[in-house]
């Protein structure tokens, strides 16, 4: 298996503030992991690595093979599809326009660009396949949140990408919509095997039957990494969010609640 996102002893220092302590994080083809924690704990500036967006003040980082600082960071985001529910398209594009913009890399469809023909047959086959033919003819700012979150997914498949990085997809959704939303994320799994996953979530619930792997973020360091039916336990959740939380799974999907403590009156 080839190794898509490795950091290395890494840290990372904004405004004299230390950020990340010697974090070390493997990602292996294939692979689909979580990344969990409460927020300030780090999980925005590690995925800023990934996404191939910053660079660390110490240790290296390697993304899809290419070390951070020695390879043109343009040319390699274009290898990574990126899900970002804070979109900040403002255009009444269509949505077969917005998948189309996985393709150029860009906000807005770009002026005097046009789509070839297999182009269209692509965004016209992603629209089927995610499920989204009975919107197709919506424009963007018509969209509920369910429905741009599953536009943006398939944005980010249409370029093709090696590694997909979902930062906190169901932010703003209402429980059907989060679980059609898990629902596509599965679809791609089982459709997609050689595609890489990371997601960004605060919450246990948010996370598709699919993951494989989970890594746990708290006080910029990992407190723990690995397979995700060994990492998402109680002891582990609780240590990274420094409070007790009782972990729970149920036919491939996971919950978590606050420990109950009682207090005995004198």
């Amino acid at each position: 298996m080839a190794q898509i996102i490795d950091l290395n002893e890494v840290s990372f220092r904004r405004n004299g503030k230390q950020i990340l302590h010697d974090v070390n994080f493997t990602v292996q083809s294939g692979e689909h992991w979580v990344m969990l924690g409460p927020n300030g704990a780090g999980k925005s500036t590690i995925m800023g690595f990934c996404s191939a967006e910053s660079f660390p003040t110490t240790g290296t980082v390697d993304i899809l093979g290419e070390r951070l600082g020695r390879v043109d960071m343009p040319t390699l985001r274009r290898r990574i599809g990126h899900v970002n529910p804070r979109h900040r398209l403002r255009s009444p594009l269509t949505v077969e326009q917005v998948i189309l913009t996985g393709i150029t890399g860009t906000i807005d469809l770009p002026m005097r660009w046009a789509p070839t023909p297999e182009q269209e047959d692509l965004a016209a086959e992603l629209v089927q396949q995610l499920g989204l033919h009975r919107v197709a003819a919506e424009t963007w700012p018509t969209l509920s949140q369910g429905e741009r979150g599953r536009v943006l997914i398939a944005r980010a498949l249409a370029g093709d990408p090696e590694l997909l990085l979902l930062d906190e997809p169901s932010t703003g959704l209402d429980v059907a919509a989060r679980e059609q939303l898990l629902s596509t994320l599965d679809l791609v799994s089982a459709t997609r095997p050689e595609l890489t996953s990371v997601l960004v979530t605060h919450h246990l619930e948010e996370l598709p039957s699919s993951t494989s792997h989970a890594v746990l973020v708290s006080g910029g360091t990992i407190t723990a990494a690995g397979p995700a039916e060994e990492i998402l336990n109680t002891e582990q959740v609780s240590t990274a969010f420094q409070h007790p939380i009782e972990v729970e799974r149920h036919d491939g999907r996971w919950a978590a609640r606050a420990r109950r403590t009682v207090t005995v009156g004198r």
